[in-house]
């Protein structure tokens, strides 16, 4: 499955070269444009069905699943329904209308959350998503990343207390173009 990944990845163009800012403020010579290949339904699909697959070999046992908005969303939500789990939604800010909610979806002391993210570099995002579902007494079983660009996320992930769990390496897509990551 994961060489499956690999090729969708590659072939849906989204690797791009350039100058590039990231959400974590680093400037990149390429970016995971993973946006095209998340509104993809077999690619959507194939990432539920190995978040589900993985999880299940680990021995992760969870109740809900989660993504912060937005490229997790649809991966939260194909999760969501390969595994018949509840959706929760992490907004990157409270709304100001309505209920001023910071998480979209019923939440509960004690779940178990598994928490999917599109792209990681520092990984600042997702333990944001993590720390508010902590906060609202929730444990974050693990973190699934579809592609982890080897930036530190691991690291600032694990020293924050969670796991992080990657589909792809950015080695693994660079090694498969045939191209060099410096």
């Amino acid at each position: 499955m994961k060489e499956e990944l690999v090729k969708l990845i590659i072939d849906s163009g989204c690797i791009k070269f350039g100058h590039f800012i990231l959400t974590s403020g680093k400037e990149s010579n390429y970016y995971i444009d993973i946006k095209s290949l998340i509104t993809n339904p077999k690619a959507l699909k194939l990432i539920a069905k190995m978040i589900k697959e993985e999880s299940r070999k680990l021995g992760i046992e969870y109740d809900k699943v989660a993504g912060p908005e937005l490229g997790a969303v649809p991966i939260a939500t194909a999760l969501s329904l390969e595994t018949d789990k509840p959706l929760l939604i992490i907004r990157k800010k409270k709304k100001e209308h309505g209920t001023g909610k910071l998480i979209e979806g019923e939440i509960s002391p004690g779940d178990r959350v598994l928490l999917v993210e599109d792209v990681t570099t520092t990984g600042g995002s997702v333990i944001r998503a993590a720390k508010i579902l902590k906060e609202h007494g929730a444990e974050v079983v693990g973190i699934f990343v579809v592609v982890d660009r080897e930036e530190g996320a691991r690291e600032n992930i694990e020293k924050e207390g969670f796991k992080l769990y990657p589909l792809v390496l950015v080695s693994d897509l660079f090694e498969a173009a045939g191209v060099s990551k410096d």
